[in-house]
This record gives C-alpha cells, structure tokens and sequence, in this order.
C-alpha cells in the first residue's frame, strides 16, 4: 500500500474518537492541539480523558457506539480494545465515505497516523506505510535531538520577512533567491547559539537596512496571536 501524504486542516472540524483508553487519550490529544472540536464515545473513560473534560472543544458521551454518531463528522478514529466494533466502525465510515483511522488495523483504515516531530510551524512526519509503527517513534526519537526549537523561530523568522517583503507588493517568486541567500547563511545555527548580531549583518547584507532580528521575531509573536 502506497498512501498520499497529505497535512490536514481539521481547525473547528467535527472529529470522532470512539474509546476511552490509553490510545484513545493520545488521539484526543493530538486532534485538539489542531483545533478540531472532538466527541469521545465511551462507557469508561480513563483519568487522562476525564482531566481533559472542561475543554471548549471536547466532549465525553458515556455509553457505547452507534452508527449514529459519525452524523455531522468529518473524520472518526476508532481506538477501542474490541476488534468486532473496530471493523464496524470502519464499515459506517466506509458506507458514509468518511475518513477513517482504526488504531493498529492499517487495512481497516483510509488514512494513517504518522509519528510526528512539531517544532512551532516545523512538522515533520515519518511514515513505515503501517508496516512497524514501532521503528517510526525510534526515528521520531533521534531525529527530536537533531530538530530543536531554534527551528520553530527560524520558520517565524521567515515568516516575518515573507510578509514584510509581500507588504511591498513584489511578486512572491521574486523572494526565492533572498530566501535561499538566508537559508545558505546557516541562520538555524545562529538562533541556536542566539547570535543576533550576526544574525542582523546577515539580515541586513542580503534585505537591507530595515531588516531587524528582535523587531522581526516580535512582528511575527504579534501575528501568531492575532491568528
């Protein structure tokens, strides 16, 4: 099986988690940290679920599955420990052509959960294609050592400059050989070792005088809170 890597955008999304479990914690967890408004159906609850009650955009249903409740979903994960109810539950998403992910059943599933890197707006995702889930978390280990957080404020970095350069209504693709100039310098490096006067002469050889570390990562802070 070949799957279609794909970033999903499931912001104020209706997803559903059926289970109450450990898995089913971890699932809630990452799909809230998209955004997404997530129902859990379950008879029991574990502690980690419970704690996450008051939550804007979770809610817990105590009782068990029916067909009914991938009404208005726009995805469903099945993380139960009944592999009958798993495979039902993929057959009603399969008939209401929904997205669909069983828990450790790749064939009972239309899309697969990668292990995940997220360093700010830097994800990165490793993929065994469902063959050993087990060896993608041990490359996700070693490779969290290689991508620190010096990468999540590169990326807002960029992203200051990217808009203050389109603020001045160039053409996007006249950036692509500034941003590669920035890429090249090793900036990532330099954040590491919180070198802002080098990083300013690099900013300012290649984008001008105006171009400022601290104004630019304030800029940026500012705009992920308004978003």
């Amino acid at each position: 099986m070949r799957y279609y890597p794909i970033n999903l955008d499931i912001n104020a999304r209706n997803c559903l988690v059926v289970g109450g479990g450990g898995v089913a914690s971890r699932k809630v967890k990452s799909l809230l940290d998209c955004g997404a408004i997530v129902t859990v159906v379950s008879p029991e609850f574990s502690r980690e679920l419970e704690n996450l009650a008051e939550h804007p955009n979770l809610f817990l249903v105590h009782r068990s599955y029916q067909a009914s409740d991938l009404q208005g979903q726009f995805l469903v994960i099945g993380a139960t420990d009944d592999m009958g109810l798993n495979r039902r539950i993929s057959s009603d998403a399969q008939n209401r052509q929904m997205l669909c992910n069983i828990a450790d059943v790749p064939d009972a599933c239309n899309f697969i959960l990668p292990a995940v890197i997220r360093q700010g707006d830097l994800v990165l995702t490793i993929s065994t294609s469902g063959k050993s889930p087990a060896f993608a978390k041990h490359l996700r280990r070693n490779l969290q050592d290689t991508y620190g957080v010096e990468y999540a404020r590169f990326l807002q970095l960029m992203g200051g400059i990217r808009k203050r350069l389109l603020a001045q209504e160039h053409a996007p693709e006249a950036h692509k050989h500034l941003f590669l100039q920035l890429i090249e310098n090793n900036l990532v490096e330099l954040i590491r070792q919180n070198d802002a006067p080098a990083i300013n002469r690099i900013l300012q050889d290649i984008l001008g005088q105006d171009f400022d570390y601290d104004t630019l990562m304030d800029e940026a802070q500012c705009q992920e809170k308004d978003t």
